[in-house]
């Protein structure tokens, strides 16, 4: 799909992809590329046609997300054009959740300040790790000093709504290691700490390192240890576990991406992002270059777009419900012409199957898993697919 034609749908959530970075991470599979300024400034340019081209879809925005790549690369300027940009062709409400994500080492009190003048209100602090040994094997390019002098710069600021984001099951890494990086950032009082368990794709620096044994991997047991211990001690100390990664005090969930659980309509821009609008998903092409072109020709630069089937749209409802530990409404099940009936019917009944063993629990309108399930939901989720003959 070159040109826009999904006109008829109103998307309040908006993602922006900005691709550059210092370096890239040995385990990160997101699309990135080297930081150049004169690209930056091609790529900010074209950033602001794709805005401007996909204004028709917008409703009144309620999220704008910058992610990443590392976002505060960005200087001030392009910032100041990219916000300038989205003022003309957008709306927003006046309770919109305005996150940019932001590594340590390309921050400081300046940059924070002209992201917070621009109406940017919550941070996303890809931070990992605060053991420095860690770090290095990450291939991060901050110290966990710069992480905590970041962090203070923020909390000086006066922004209260920021998330740290932390690693588990890092090669080398001990419980005692995982324990004080909680600890630490619990101590910092962010409104939410995302926790990720390391995850060797087999596109990354990281994946060959393991097949040729340079780097091993902690074993599953430790892995499920560091977990569960992360879900008790941050519920203990006033974040809930609200979705399988994710911790929040009340009230600071991460709104934009409960749209992209709750299977909600959104617009992505820049290269490589992503688009979900009424039942199509479609990508950006990835090749900075061609992205430009096609946009300085008056073209979406979407290289792929995929209408969903009723199957699909019932398989996502399942696994991105099953994601929040509230888990999923069992008669908000997609009402979609060619929708398997008989799965339809007997979600309920497979749940009950799944939670006879333990892994699912069925309260009321609600299907989740438990924690016996949440710590193996992938498996799970196969299972269930399996059980409804998905």
């Amino acid at each position: 799909m070159e040109r826009l034609a999904l006109e008829y749908c109103m998307a309040d959530y908006l993602y922006i992809h900005i691709p550059f970075c210092v370096k890239k991470c040995i385990y990160c599979d997101f699309f990135s590329v080297p930081y150049d300024e004169s690209s930056v400034k091609i790529y900010v340019d074209a950033l602001c046609k794709e805005l401007a081209l996909k204004k028709r879809l917008s409703g009144l925005l309620k999220t704008v997300y910058f992610g990443g790549g590392t976002p505060t690369l960005l200087s001030a300027d392009c910032f100041r054009q990219l916000f300038r940009c989205m003022k003309d062709n957008y709306r927003f409400s006046p309770e919109i959740e305005m996150t940019v994500e932001a590594n340590p080492g390309t921050i400081d009190a300046s940059k924070i300040e002209i992201l917070l003048s621009l109406g940017v209100n919550r941070l996303s602090v890809g931070v990992q790790s605060f053991n420095d040994s860690e770090l290095t094997t990450l291939g991060r390019i901050h110290s966990s000093d710069e992480a905590l002098r970041s962090i203070e710069s923020i909390k000086t600021a006066g922004l209260t709504n920021f998330s740290i984001d932390l690693m588990y099951g890092i090669p080398g890494q001990t419980m005692e290691s995982w324990k004080n990086s909680l600890t630490k950032a619990v101590e910092l009082s962010p409104s939410h700490i995302s926790a990720y368990e390391l995850t060797p794709e087999e596109n990354t620096p990281l994946y060959p390192l393991i097949q040729s044994h340079k780097i091993t991997m902690l074993n599953e047991e430790l892995v499920l240890e560091m977990y569960n211990y992360a879900i008790d001690y941050l519920a203990g100390r006033g974040y809930p576990h609200y979705e399988i990664s994710n911790f929040a005090m009340p009230g600071f969930q991460c709104a934009h991406n409960l749209n992209y659980w709750d299977r909600g309509d959104y617009i992505g821009a820049g290269a490589g992002a992503h688009s979900f609008i009424s039942a199509v998903r479609s990508i950006n092409t990835i090749a900075i270059n061609e992205y430009s072109a096609k946009l300085d020709d008056g073209l979406v630069p979407e290289i792929q777009s995929m209408l969903l089937t009723s199957e699909d749209i019932l398989k996502e409802f399942i696994f991105l419900g099953l994601r929040k530990t509230e888990g999923l409404n069992l008669h908000e099940i997609p009402d979609i012409g060619g929708t398997p009936l008989s799965a339809k019917k007997s979600l309920s009944d497979a749940g009950k199957e799944l939670t006879d063993e333990g892994y699912l629990d069925i309260s009321g309108d609600f299907l989740r898993l438990t924690r016996k399930g949440i710590v193996i939901s992938n498996a799970i989720i196969v299972r269930l697919f399996e059980i409804l003959g998905l």
